[in-house]
Protein backbone atom coordinates (compact mmCIF):
# COMPACT_ATOMS: atom_id res chain seq x y z
CA UNK A 1 0.00 0.00 0.00
CA UNK A 2 2.52 2.27 1.03
CA UNK A 3 4.60 1.28 -2.14
CA UNK A 4 1.89 2.76 -4.15
CA UNK A 5 1.57 5.40 -2.49
CA UNK A 6 4.90 6.35 -3.14
CA UNK A 7 4.56 5.22 -6.88
CA UNK A 8 1.54 7.46 -7.43
CA UNK A 9 3.14 10.94 -5.69
CA UNK A 10 6.33 10.31 -7.94
CA UNK A 11 3.77 10.32 -11.16
CA UNK A 12 2.03 13.27 -9.99
CA UNK A 13 5.49 14.94 -9.28
CA UNK A 14 6.64 14.34 -12.62
CA UNK A 15 2.93 15.19 -14.26
CA UNK A 16 3.52 18.85 -12.35
CA UNK A 17 6.72 19.51 -13.36
CA UNK A 18 5.96 18.77 -16.95
CA UNK A 19 2.27 20.80 -16.81
CA UNK A 20 4.91 23.84 -15.60
CA UNK A 21 7.95 23.60 -17.84
CA UNK A 22 4.98 23.32 -20.57
CA UNK A 23 2.56 26.00 -19.28
CA UNK A 24 6.44 28.68 -19.01
CA UNK A 25 6.71 27.58 -22.89
CA UNK A 26 3.32 28.22 -24.08
CA UNK A 27 3.17 31.58 -21.81
CA UNK A 28 6.26 33.19 -23.75
CA UNK A 29 6.23 35.35 -26.20
CA UNK A 30 4.28 37.89 -27.55
CA UNK A 31 0.65 38.37 -29.31
CA UNK A 32 0.11 38.90 -32.36
CA UNK A 33 -1.45 41.78 -33.55
CA UNK A 34 -3.99 40.12 -36.04
CA UNK A 35 -5.26 38.13 -32.68
CA UNK A 36 -7.84 40.04 -32.02
CA UNK A 37 -11.93 39.76 -32.36
CA UNK A 38 -13.75 39.27 -35.32
CA UNK A 39 -17.27 40.21 -33.32
CA UNK A 40 -17.97 36.59 -32.26
CA UNK A 41 -18.23 36.93 -28.86
CA UNK A 42 -20.28 36.27 -25.77
CA UNK A 43 -21.12 37.37 -22.46
CA UNK A 44 -22.98 35.37 -19.53
CA UNK A 45 -25.56 37.49 -17.85
CA UNK A 46 -27.06 36.82 -14.45
CA UNK A 47 -30.38 35.73 -14.09
CA UNK A 48 -31.89 39.40 -12.21
CA UNK A 49 -32.49 40.43 -16.10
CA UNK A 50 -35.22 37.65 -16.30
CA UNK A 51 -36.31 37.68 -12.87
CA UNK A 52 -35.66 38.67 -9.33
CA UNK A 53 -36.56 37.44 -6.19
CA UNK A 54 -36.85 39.59 -2.93
CA UNK A 55 -33.24 39.15 -0.52
CA UNK A 56 -31.22 38.54 -3.29
CA UNK A 57 -28.39 41.14 -3.56
CA UNK A 58 -29.29 43.90 -6.03
CA UNK A 59 -32.49 44.77 -7.23
CA UNK A 60 -35.06 43.81 -10.34
CA UNK A 61 -33.54 45.17 -13.59
CA UNK A 62 -34.94 48.86 -14.78
CA UNK A 63 -35.16 50.42 -18.49
CA UNK A 64 -32.31 52.41 -17.43
CA UNK A 65 -30.15 49.07 -16.52
CA UNK A 66 -31.09 47.81 -19.76
CA UNK A 67 -30.00 51.05 -21.89
CA UNK A 68 -26.83 50.54 -20.24
CA UNK A 69 -26.46 47.25 -21.41
CA UNK A 70 -27.06 47.92 -24.80
CA UNK A 71 -24.91 50.65 -25.02
CA UNK A 72 -22.10 48.33 -23.56
CA UNK A 73 -23.07 45.09 -26.36
CA UNK A 74 -22.91 47.91 -29.09
CA UNK A 75 -19.55 49.07 -28.38
CA UNK A 76 -18.05 45.68 -28.14
CA UNK A 77 -17.88 42.69 -29.95
CA UNK A 78 -20.56 40.41 -28.52
CA UNK A 79 -22.33 38.12 -30.55
CA UNK A 80 -24.00 36.45 -27.78
CA UNK A 81 -25.95 36.53 -24.90
CA UNK A 82 -26.38 33.49 -22.27
CA UNK A 83 -29.01 34.82 -19.95
CA UNK A 84 -29.76 32.78 -16.38
CA UNK A 85 -33.56 31.68 -17.34
CA UNK A 86 -33.11 28.19 -15.03
CA UNK A 87 -31.92 26.09 -13.38
CA UNK A 88 -33.85 23.29 -14.23
CA UNK A 89 -35.05 21.52 -11.13
CA UNK A 90 -33.94 18.24 -9.86
CA UNK A 91 -36.05 16.47 -11.64
CA UNK A 92 -35.14 18.15 -15.05
CA UNK A 93 -38.45 20.20 -14.99
CA UNK A 94 -38.18 23.94 -15.53
CA UNK A 95 -40.45 26.48 -13.69
CA UNK A 96 -41.01 29.46 -16.16
CA UNK A 97 -42.03 31.69 -13.21
CA UNK A 98 -38.63 31.98 -12.08
CA UNK A 99 -38.23 34.43 -14.93
CA UNK A 100 -40.92 35.92 -15.58
CA UNK A 101 -39.52 39.21 -17.18
CA UNK A 102 -37.83 36.89 -19.84
CA UNK A 103 -40.08 38.53 -22.57
CA UNK A 104 -39.46 41.78 -21.55
CA UNK A 105 -35.67 41.02 -21.98
CA UNK A 106 -35.77 39.43 -25.26
CA UNK A 107 -38.23 42.09 -26.82
CA UNK A 108 -36.05 44.81 -26.06
CA UNK A 109 -32.84 42.87 -26.97
CA UNK A 110 -34.41 42.00 -29.98
CA UNK A 111 -35.47 45.45 -30.84
CA UNK A 112 -32.13 47.34 -29.58
CA UNK A 113 -29.92 45.25 -30.67
CA UNK A 114 -30.61 43.21 -33.92
CA UNK A 115 -28.48 40.90 -34.79
CA UNK A 116 -27.32 39.61 -31.29
CA UNK A 117 -28.72 36.75 -29.87
CA UNK A 118 -30.35 35.73 -26.62
CA UNK A 119 -29.59 32.09 -25.32
CA UNK A 120 -31.90 30.71 -22.00
CA UNK A 121 -28.72 29.80 -20.13
CA UNK A 122 -29.86 26.48 -18.59
CA UNK A 123 -27.81 23.92 -16.16
CA UNK A 124 -27.87 22.47 -12.50
CA UNK A 125 -25.43 20.24 -10.98
CA UNK A 126 -25.30 16.38 -11.88
CA UNK A 127 -24.66 13.54 -10.01
CA UNK A 128 -25.17 12.26 -6.30
CA UNK A 129 -28.15 14.26 -4.80
CA UNK A 130 -28.66 16.35 -7.79
CA UNK A 131 -29.45 15.94 -11.23
CA UNK A 132 -29.15 12.76 -13.40
CA UNK A 133 -28.75 12.90 -16.76
CA UNK A 134 -28.72 9.11 -17.52
CA UNK A 135 -32.47 8.72 -16.25
CA UNK A 136 -34.65 8.71 -19.62
CA UNK A 137 -37.59 10.41 -17.43
CA UNK A 138 -35.30 13.67 -16.25
CA UNK A 139 -33.80 14.15 -20.08
CA UNK A 140 -36.93 14.06 -21.02
CA UNK A 141 -38.59 16.58 -18.51
CA UNK A 142 -35.56 18.67 -19.94
CA UNK A 143 -36.26 18.52 -23.36
CA UNK A 144 -39.77 19.56 -22.99
CA UNK A 145 -38.12 22.50 -21.10
CA UNK A 146 -36.12 23.32 -23.93
CA UNK A 147 -39.35 23.44 -26.28
CA UNK A 148 -40.66 25.44 -23.59
CA UNK A 149 -37.54 28.36 -23.61
CA UNK A 150 -37.68 28.53 -27.30
CA UNK A 151 -41.56 28.93 -27.50
CA UNK A 152 -40.93 32.16 -25.05
CA UNK A 153 -38.69 33.59 -27.58
CA UNK A 154 -34.95 32.40 -26.90
CA UNK A 155 -32.35 32.59 -30.00
CA UNK A 156 -30.77 29.11 -28.36
CA UNK A 157 -30.21 27.65 -25.27
CA UNK A 158 -26.98 27.22 -23.33
CA UNK A 159 -26.48 24.39 -21.15
CA UNK A 160 -24.41 24.42 -18.72
CA UNK A 161 -24.26 21.37 -16.39
CA UNK A 162 -21.29 20.67 -13.90
CA UNK A 163 -19.82 18.16 -13.53
CA UNK A 164 -20.17 15.94 -16.28
CA UNK A 165 -17.43 13.26 -16.32
CA UNK A 166 -15.64 12.61 -19.54
CA UNK A 167 -17.13 9.78 -21.69
CA UNK A 168 -20.62 10.45 -20.13
CA UNK A 169 -22.92 9.31 -22.45
CA UNK A 170 -26.28 10.77 -20.59
CA UNK A 171 -24.90 14.31 -21.49
CA UNK A 172 -24.74 13.03 -25.19
CA UNK A 173 -28.33 11.49 -25.11
CA UNK A 174 -29.57 14.69 -23.36
CA UNK A 175 -27.80 16.96 -26.77
CA UNK A 176 -28.93 14.59 -29.56
CA UNK A 177 -32.52 14.86 -27.61
CA UNK A 178 -32.21 18.90 -27.49
CA UNK A 179 -30.58 19.12 -31.00
CA UNK A 180 -33.92 17.56 -32.78
CA UNK A 181 -35.92 20.29 -30.76
CA UNK A 182 -33.62 23.70 -31.43
CA UNK A 183 -33.54 22.61 -35.27
CA UNK A 184 -37.11 22.57 -35.29
CA UNK A 185 -37.40 25.92 -34.00
CA UNK A 186 -34.58 26.90 -35.79
CA UNK A 187 -32.62 27.93 -32.61
CA UNK A 188 -29.07 27.47 -31.72
CA UNK A 189 -28.03 24.91 -29.12
CA UNK A 190 -24.92 26.04 -27.18
CA UNK A 191 -23.01 24.26 -24.25
CA UNK A 192 -20.10 25.03 -21.71
CA UNK A 193 -17.82 22.12 -21.52
CA UNK A 194 -14.93 22.15 -18.38
CA UNK A 195 -10.98 22.53 -19.41
CA UNK A 196 -9.34 19.68 -22.16
CA UNK A 197 -6.29 17.52 -21.20
CA UNK A 198 -3.36 19.84 -21.84
CA UNK A 199 -1.77 16.34 -22.67
CA UNK A 200 -2.83 12.90 -23.67
CA UNK A 201 -3.57 11.32 -20.18
CA UNK A 202 -3.59 13.75 -17.83
CA UNK A 203 -7.13 13.43 -16.93
CA UNK A 204 -6.30 10.74 -15.29
CA UNK A 205 -3.88 11.86 -12.90
CA UNK A 206 -5.35 15.90 -12.87
CA UNK A 207 -8.90 14.42 -12.10
CA UNK A 208 -7.93 12.77 -9.03
CA UNK A 209 -5.66 15.52 -7.77
CA UNK A 210 -9.07 17.79 -8.29
CA UNK A 211 -11.27 15.51 -6.61
CA UNK A 212 -13.87 15.83 -9.43
CA UNK A 213 -13.80 15.40 -13.14
CA UNK A 214 -12.42 18.63 -14.31
CA UNK A 215 -10.58 17.90 -17.45
CA UNK A 216 -12.50 16.59 -20.42
CA UNK A 217 -10.22 14.15 -23.24
CA UNK A 218 -10.28 16.03 -26.77
CA UNK A 219 -12.30 12.86 -27.92
CA UNK A 220 -15.13 13.39 -26.05
CA UNK A 221 -15.06 17.18 -26.79
CA UNK A 222 -14.85 16.42 -30.61
CA UNK A 223 -18.18 13.80 -29.32
CA UNK A 224 -20.07 16.90 -27.43
CA UNK A 225 -19.13 19.34 -30.41
CA UNK A 226 -20.69 17.24 -32.72
CA UNK A 227 -24.27 17.80 -31.34
CA UNK A 228 -23.88 21.44 -30.88
CA UNK A 229 -23.73 24.62 -32.75
CA UNK A 230 -21.47 26.18 -30.63
CA UNK A 231 -19.27 25.37 -27.33
CA UNK A 232 -17.77 27.70 -24.79
CA UNK A 233 -14.71 26.23 -22.81
CA UNK A 234 -14.79 27.48 -19.18
CA UNK A 235 -11.20 28.52 -18.93
CA UNK A 236 -10.84 29.54 -15.66
CA UNK A 237 -10.85 28.16 -11.62
CA UNK A 238 -8.17 26.43 -12.62
CA UNK A 239 -6.31 27.02 -9.14
CA UNK A 240 -3.02 28.12 -10.85
CA UNK A 241 -1.35 30.55 -8.84
CA UNK A 242 0.18 33.10 -11.14
CA UNK A 243 -0.57 34.56 -13.78
CA UNK A 244 2.43 33.78 -16.50
CA UNK A 245 1.32 29.84 -15.90
CA UNK A 246 -2.67 30.73 -15.90
CA UNK A 247 -1.58 32.98 -19.71
CA UNK A 248 0.60 29.73 -20.71
CA UNK A 249 -2.16 27.46 -19.61
CA UNK A 250 -5.23 29.09 -21.62
CA UNK A 251 -2.66 29.42 -24.87
CA UNK A 252 -2.61 25.21 -24.56
CA UNK A 253 -6.08 25.53 -23.81
CA UNK A 254 -7.34 27.22 -26.88
CA UNK A 255 -4.59 25.47 -28.93
CA UNK A 256 -6.17 22.21 -27.96
CA UNK A 257 -9.98 23.42 -28.76
CA UNK A 258 -9.19 24.29 -31.67
CA UNK A 259 -8.13 21.30 -32.62
CA UNK A 260 -10.60 18.81 -31.21
CA UNK A 261 -13.64 21.43 -31.80
CA UNK A 262 -15.33 20.55 -35.61
CA UNK A 263 -14.58 23.81 -38.26
CA UNK A 264 -18.36 23.99 -38.24
CA UNK A 265 -19.06 24.57 -34.83
CA UNK A 266 -18.67 28.20 -33.02
CA UNK A 267 -15.88 28.25 -30.22
CA UNK A 268 -15.45 30.46 -27.49
CA UNK A 269 -13.27 30.41 -24.54
CA UNK A 270 -14.40 31.51 -21.44
CA UNK A 271 -12.28 34.45 -19.93
CA UNK A 272 -12.61 35.41 -16.40
CA UNK A 273 -14.70 38.94 -15.35
CA UNK A 274 -15.17 37.65 -11.97
CA UNK A 275 -13.38 38.29 -8.27
CA UNK A 276 -13.86 36.18 -5.99
CA UNK A 277 -11.12 34.14 -3.66
CA UNK A 278 -11.11 30.60 -3.33
CA UNK A 279 -8.61 27.72 -4.43
CA UNK A 280 -9.69 27.19 -7.43
CA UNK A 281 -9.68 30.99 -8.85
CA UNK A 282 -6.64 32.88 -7.32
CA UNK A 283 -7.51 36.67 -8.21
CA UNK A 284 -4.04 37.75 -9.17
CA UNK A 285 -3.50 35.02 -11.27
CA UNK A 286 -6.75 34.66 -13.50
CA UNK A 287 -7.09 37.73 -15.21
CA UNK A 288 -8.70 39.28 -17.84
CA UNK A 289 -5.11 40.28 -18.97
CA UNK A 290 -4.20 36.86 -18.76
CA UNK A 291 -6.19 35.31 -20.40
CA UNK A 292 -6.70 37.48 -23.17
CA UNK A 293 -2.86 37.17 -23.86
CA UNK A 294 -3.35 33.23 -23.60
CA UNK A 295 -6.08 33.34 -26.12
CA UNK A 296 -4.20 35.32 -28.75
CA UNK A 297 -0.75 33.33 -27.95
CA UNK A 298 -3.02 30.53 -28.57
CA UNK A 299 -4.50 31.39 -32.24
CA UNK A 300 -0.91 32.12 -33.20
CA UNK A 301 -0.87 34.94 -35.68
CA UNK A 302 -3.98 35.55 -37.19
CA UNK A 303 -7.53 34.56 -35.95
CA UNK A 304 -9.33 30.89 -37.41
CA UNK A 305 -10.95 30.54 -40.26
CA UNK A 306 -14.32 29.77 -38.37
CA UNK A 307 -16.41 31.65 -35.90
CA UNK A 308 -14.25 31.86 -32.64
CA UNK A 309 -14.33 34.45 -29.87
CA UNK A 310 -14.23 35.33 -25.86
CA UNK A 311 -17.22 35.14 -23.78
CA UNK A 312 -16.69 37.11 -20.63
CA UNK A 313 -18.29 35.20 -17.56
CA UNK A 314 -20.12 37.49 -15.74
CA UNK A 315 -22.01 40.79 -16.14
CA UNK A 316 -22.78 41.81 -12.91
CA UNK A 317 -19.15 40.61 -11.66
CA UNK A 318 -17.21 42.64 -14.37
CA UNK A 319 -15.65 45.43 -13.13
CA UNK A 320 -14.52 48.43 -15.51
CA UNK A 321 -10.74 47.37 -15.62
CA UNK A 322 -12.02 44.03 -17.16
CA UNK A 323 -14.18 45.88 -19.63
CA UNK A 324 -11.27 48.23 -20.02
CA UNK A 325 -8.95 45.11 -20.89
CA UNK A 326 -11.53 43.17 -22.94
CA UNK A 327 -11.59 46.52 -25.14
CA UNK A 328 -7.86 47.05 -25.37
CA UNK A 329 -6.58 43.45 -25.46
CA UNK A 330 -8.89 42.21 -27.76
CA UNK A 331 -11.54 44.51 -28.99
CA UNK A 332 -8.64 46.89 -30.87
CA UNK A 333 -7.67 46.17 -34.11
CA UNK A 334 -4.76 45.56 -35.36
CA UNK A 335 -2.43 48.65 -35.48
CA UNK A 336 -2.02 49.57 -39.04
CA UNK A 337 1.31 49.27 -41.56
Amino acid sequence: MLASAVALCSVLAVVVGVMGAALYAEGAGTPSPGARSTGDDALWLGHAWVGWQAGVAGGPKTDADLQALVALVRSSGIKDLFVHDGPFEMDGSLDPARSPKAEWFLDAVHRELPGVRVEAWLGQVVGGEALHLDDAATRGRIVAGVSAALDRGFDGVHFDFEPVPDGDPGFLDVLGAARTVTRAHHALLSASVPQIEPLSGFRIPGNFLAGHPKWWSQSYLRQVAGYCDQVAVMAYDTSLPTAWAYRGYVARQTQVALSAVPKNVELLMGVPAFHTRDPGHWTRAETMPAALDGVRLGLGAHPPARPFGVALYVDFAATPADWAAYRADWLSPAPAG
